[in-house]
């Protein structure tokens, strides 16, 4: 199990189905998966600049704990806080890889 590699998602959360897919892929090619938690209107979590900042130290630490990040950008996107979580994640040496270049490779694996 010591070689089982760590890739932690980001991206904004208007792609949270290619966030889910992404996730199902690489999981079956034997990555650990850690993604971002979203939220929904209807879980009653009041999103206080308090429990924003807590979630996005929550994430860095995510982005530590892996050995690579996956950058969910389609079609190119990539906002303000997914931006600075690149940065994070360069400055921790992790290798990057990306969706808008990796989707191909992606939707021709089966998936379960």
């Amino acid at each position: 199990m010591n070689n089982i590699a760590v890739v932690t998602l980001c991206g904004s959360i208007k792609f949270m189905k290619e966030f889910k897919e992404v996730e199902a892929t690489l999981t079956q090619e034997g990555l650990a998966v850690i993604t971002p938690c979203f939220f929904e209107q209807n879980e009653n979590i009041e999103m206080t600049e308090e429990n924003a900042q807590l979630f996005g130290m929550i994430h860095y630490k995510k982005i530590e704990i892996a050995d690579e990040v996956f950058v969910i950008d389609v079609d190119g996107y990539i906002g303000e806080s997914t931006r600075k979580e690149i940065e994070y994640a360069r400055k921790n040496n992790k290798s990057i890889r990306y969706y808008s270049i990796e989707s191909a490779r992606l939707k021709n694996l089966p998936i379960s």
